[in-house]
Formats: C-alpha cells, sequence, structure tokens
C-alpha cells in the first residue's frame, strides 16, 4: 500500500534523525568523562577508545527504545498538525490501520534491543570491567601520568615522574612521599627503573638519589644519599577475576544462580524488548494534537509517561534485588499497565464518526463559540 511505504519511509527518516542527535549528545558525555577518568589516572589512556565503545554499546538498547517512541510520535503529531488525519478519518480510516506500518518499522528494532539486552550488553559490561580492572592491578609507577602527581593504590603513596619509558621500564626525575608507621618519608631521584625479585615482587629501582625521613627540624629527622634505592610497587603477579556484578553475567549463569540481584537483572533484560514495543505503540494515540493549537501538551504527556514507565520498571527491579518480591509477579505487572492505557487509548480515539473523538469534539467547540460570537 502508498500510504505503507510512505509512512515507513518517514519513520525511519526520522528515527535517522533523531538517533543520531541522541547517539551523539550520549558519546559525547561519555568521551568527557572518559577523558576525564583516563586524565586522573583511573584508567588507561590507550583504553579510552575502547572504552567508549563499550559504553556505548551498554546504552544503545535505551536509544534504540527512545528513537523508536519520538520518531512515531513525531510523525503522527506532523499529521495531525498538517491535517493529513482530518483527510485519513474523512475517508472513514481509523487510526488503528497505523498499528501495522508502525509494528513493520518497529520490529527490527525490538528485535535489536532484545538482541542488545540479553547479548552484547552483558559482554560489554564484562570487557569494560576486564579493561578497567587489568589497569588497576598494574604497578603503581605504569599508572603514573608523567607531570602529574599520583596516588598509589594503597593510598600511602604518592609519585611523581617527569618521564615514563613504558617498554624499558624507565623513569626519570622522579619524586616518592610515603607514610609508614606514621613517619614520613620522600624519596628523590635522577632516574629508575622497573625490577623483578625471586619471589616475583616489583621494585622500582631508583639511582643516585636522596632519602628524607621524618619531620624537619625534629631530632629524629635523616638525610641520606644513595646510588640505588628500592621501592616496592607491586607484590607477585596477581591474577585477574573479572568483575562478577549481575549485569556483566550471560543469560545462562543469571539463570543458573537465582540470587535476587540475578534475578533483578534478569527482570530488567525482559523489560527493555517489551519497553520498546508498547511504547511504539502508545505513541499513536498519544500524537494527537489539535491543529491549531502547540504541540507541547501531547509532547508533555508522552515524556511523563516514559519516565514513568522506565522508573516505575526501576522500581519492581530493586524490589527484586532486595527480595521484597519475586520475579514472576514483579515482572509483568506495568506492562501490562501500559497495555491496557494502548487499548484505551485506541478506544477513545478509534471511531472518527464519534461524537467523543477529539477532532469532533474541536468541531464541536468551534461550532459552540462561533453561535455564541454570533448571538452577541
Amino acid at each position: 500500500m502508498i500510504f505503507q511505504r510512505a509512512l515507513r519511509r518517514e519513520l525511519r527518516s526520522t528515527a535517522g534523525a533523531v538517533f543520531t542527535t541522541l547517539f551523539t549528545i550520549t558519546i559525547t558525555i561519555m568521551l568527557i568523562r572518559i577523558l576525564g577518568q583516563a586524565a586522573g589516572g583511573k584508567v588507561a589512556s590507550q583504553d579510552v577508545f575502547a572504552l567508549i565503545g563499550f559504553a556505548a554499546l551498554t546504552v544503545l538498547p535505551v536509544l534504540l527504545i527512545n528513537t523508536g517512541f519520538i520518531a512515531v510520535l513525531l510523525v503522527v503529531t506532523r499529521s495531525y498538525q498538517d491535517s493529513e488525519m482530518v483527510v485519513w478519518f474523512t475517508a472513514g480510516l481509523s487510526l488503528s490501520r497505523w498499528i501495522r506500518p508502525v509494528l513493520g518499522f518497529g520490529a527490527p528494532i525490538v528485535l535489536l534491543t532484545a538482541l542488545l539486552s540479553f547479548v552484547v550488553t552483558p559482554w560489554a559490561h564484562r570487557q569494560s570491567a576486564e579493561f578497567r580492572e587489568r589497569f588497576e592491578k598494574r604497578e603503581d609507577i605504569a599508572k603514573v601520568s608523567p607531570g602529574k602527581f599520583q596516588e598509589s593504590a594503597s593510598t600511602d603513596r604518592v609519585f611523581f615522574v617527569e618521564g615514563v619509558n613504558g617498554k624499558a621500564g624507565h623513569v626519570r626525575n622522579i619524586f616518592v612521599n610515603s607514610v609508614a608507621n606514621g613517619r614520613p618519608s620522600v624519596v628523590v631521584a635522577n632516574e629508575g627503573k622497573m625490577e623483578f625479585n625471586a619471589a616475583g615482587d616489583k621494585f622500582l629501582v631508583l639511582s643516585k638519589g636522596r632519602r628524607y625521613d621524618g619531620v624537619p627540624n625534629q631530632s629524629d629527622f635523616q638525610i641520606m644519599e644513595f646510588e640505588r634505592y628500592g621501592v616496592l610497587v607491586g607484590r607477585q603477579a596477581q591474577v585477574f577475576t573479572g568483575e562478577k556484578s549481575a549485569r556483566t553475567l550471560p543469560l545462562a549463569q543469571l539463570l543458573a544462580a537465582p540470587t535476587g540481584a540475578n534475578l533483578g537483572e534478569l527482570l530488567w533484560r525482559i523489560a527493555l524488548p517489551l519497553m520498546s514495543l508498547l511504547l511504539l505503540l502508545v505513541a499513536i494515540p498519544l500524537g494527537f494534537m489539535n491543529p491549531r493549537g502547540g504541540r507541547s501538551s501531547n509532547v508533555l504527556i508522552a515524556l511523563l509517561l516514559y519516565v514513568f514507565y522506565s522508573n516505575m520498571i526501576s522500581v519492581f527491579q530493586a524490589g527484586v534485588v532486595q527480595g521484597r518480591m519475586t520475579l514472576p509477579l514483579a515482572w509483568w505487572p506495568m506492562h501490562l499497565l501500559i497495555l491496557l492505557m494502548i487499548a484505551a487509548l485506541f478506544l477513545w480515539r478509534l471511531n472518527t464518526n464519534s461524537a467523543r473523538h477529539p477532532i469532533a469534539l474541536w468541531s464541536g467547540v468551534r461550532l459552540l463559540l462561533r453561535g455564541r460570537t454570533a448571538a452577541q
């Protein structure tokens, strides 16, 4: 049908523009946040682009849900604003005829959301956690940014180096401030390099420097010069364990270990594709607007509905995690409520000849106002 092809084409173009806008804003925010973490020594600078990619994959389901919802809402609203819906209803066609093309447009979005929710997003969370943990388990010196003071993982030592040669393990112009048993110690040296002892512990061996122990002007203050001095920066190589939070677990492991956190994560993964489908449908009746008025009212209602829907899903998820609800009783009530709302809205707007139809109501109000004006 020509109408359905034209509608799908308009929905795809609108969705492309909406997704591009949302994705650009999201990636910009993520880039700023992750670059700030890299500058603060919380993540490795060479891992920035990988972490941005993993973060983008984790938010894609929500972006796709919003894209489909906003695209359908904008297209329906434009049809009302340009009076195309008046012609549509006058031709004897109902609003329910929009369901098929909207579902045809939204089916790939729903399927992709389900794939991302159950497979891709947990993998991305797991990879991001591995990158961060791998960086945290590196030796303190390897995490130091040249020209920047950096606190060690144990928070009892501060490093500063002017330059780092990561491949060769050499550093130059080093400053180390540490506290042991309440006694401060400062070590400065011209250069140093990484070495391992027989037990596998890693040391920063400094050359040609000084060590200052204690507080100046006190009797126990000491100054020592050295040719070689070793600073422990890492114990024997730690084994990578990876993050085991529920959001990183594949579906099989969530089902195998039905803890509260795992069941709450399962509820969230089930909810995403259902939200995508139901929001596509509810956007059709919510797109109604008065052609002679503004479009702010229906957009505001749609925004409030989305916020209410997503927040209530989070509330049910928290209830499952905390053990106050069971998964069989928590995963469906909000979706059923939205489904009933969709049915009610369609029934309200379905019959174009009904006196209760919004267009008929508006026409009646206009006729009533004209009659009063003429009588005056």
